[in-house]
């Protein structure tokens, strides 16, 4: 599969795909696609795997378009002002991703449910007790909300992240919730009560404009409505 990502700040994937390859997305995903392009909706896995992809954010069908006859093209477009990464999934190297992140991917990788070890991790954390888990071997293409900044930490080394600006992590990586200091600090530092904080070693990408954030921004930003008159 050959592959090329354009426009910003809404981009797409552009996939061409070898007779007989297979890509697979969440359904509803497609944006467009040559007339070769033969597509097959299924739990893919199971029920089990598509229930836990259902809590993961993802919907309870994936598709699958495979090239019939030549070379196919499909295309993938983003939901969310952002950006596309392309992550190279090995079983020495899976990845883990925010909810609803997964775009499409190689047949050959698999999406499962991924639950924060810690149970304050999801309930306080921000980045949700549920996460996805990308794993097996393939080509996998993720949605980024807003510009990604990557970051490599070595072993003993840690970041703090705000609420929803986490995108995905290497599976080495672990997560942990910290109170942010300070009485002070809490109240009125505009921040919440918790902290996330990224350990090493492994790969950490970060967004820089979360829906959740934009959503709570234009709720703010919109006057309320009289429905008195």
């Amino acid at each position: 599969m050959k592959y090329k990502i354009i426009g910003e700040p809404l981009p797409v994937v552009i996939c061409d795909v070898e007779p007989g390859e297979t890509i697979i997305t969440e359904s509803g995903s497609m944006s467009w696609m040559s007339p070769n392009m033969k597509m097959e909706t299924g739990s893919h896995g199971g029920l089990g795997k598509a229930i836990g992809r259902m809590f993961a954010g993802e919907k309870l069908f994936q598709n699958k378009y495979t090239s019939q006859g030549g070379t196919g093209q499909i295309a993938f477009a983003s939901s969310f002002p952002g950006s596309i990464r392309v992550f190279n999934i090995t079983p020495e190297e899976p990845m883990i991703v925010q909810k609803s992140g997964f775009l499409a991917s190689e047949s050959t990788v698999e999406i499962s449910v991924y639950f924060q070890k810690k149970i304050g991790v999801g309930f306080f954390g921000g980045e949700g007790f549920i996460m996805q888990r990308l794993s097996g071997n393939g080509t996998a293409f993720i949605e980024i909300d807003g510009t990604a900044v990557e970051y490599d930490l070595q072993d003993g080394q840690s970041i703090i992240v705000d609420t929803g600006y986490l995108a995905a992590m290497s599976a080495s990586c672990k997560m942990e919730i910290t109170t942010v200091p300070g009485i002070k600090n809490k109240l009125f530092g505009g921040e919440g009560l918790f902290n996330t904080v990224i350990y090493g070693p492994g790969k950490v990408i970060l967004q820089s404009m979360p829906k959740n954030v934009v959503a709570g921004a234009l709720y703010v930003g919109v006057p309320s409505v009289n429905n008195n008159g």
